[in-house]
């Protein structure tokens, strides 16, 4: 089961469950109805224009701003050039349902997340962490290290070679 929608000037192939990028679209109470279905299956190998009342309704997922584009204008020989960034901002839906001529399909819940731990326990268990891995390395490394002989090559072939004579 899938539809093809257009949104933001762009056409979408749908599934239920599928999270799609649109333009910034405004959301009421979290949820955005797609009205314009230009095609709709309902089953595996027909492809149908639906009639009026077809919707796609879907949740808001997302709210942010896309990568940044650089828009750079030049004019050779005219000593022109202009750099200008920018970011498009995107509304990431979810989609929750589609319905048209008294059928329904709607997506499978989603299973709920775990919370997450509190950022207090978080920071002390990775001071803990590093406090543990400094401890294994700092001794055993500095005396590894020190215990190496230096051999300083360069200054030696240095004071072997012969001085020019002018």
């Amino acid at each position: 089961m899938y539809a093809v929608i257009r949104a933001g000037g762009r056409q979408f192939r749908v599934a239920p469950g599928d999270v799609i990028k649109v333009d910034q679209k405004p959301a009421e109470n979290g949820n955005v109805e797609f009205t314009d279905v230009l095609a709709v299956s309902g089953e595996p190998g027909a492809l149908v224009k639906p009639q009026s009342g077809a919707r796609v309704v879907g949740s808001v997922v997302e709210e942010g701003r896309g990568d940044k584009i650089l828009v750079f204008h030049f004019k050779r020989k005219k000593q022109y050039k202009k750099l200008q960034g920018h970011r498009q901002a995107y509304t990431a839906v979810r989609i929750t349902e589609i319905s048209f001529d008294g059928q329904k399909f709607t997506a499978p819940e989603l299973p709920a997340s775990k919370p997450k731990k509190e950022k207090k326990e978080m920071a002390s268990k990775q001071t803990g962490q590093k406090a543990t891995k400094k401890a294994r390395t700092g001794a055993e490394g500095k005396a590894s290290k020190s215990s190496k002989s230096r051999t300083d090559k360069g200054t030696a072939r240095a004071a072997q070679k012969p001085t020019k004579r002018k």
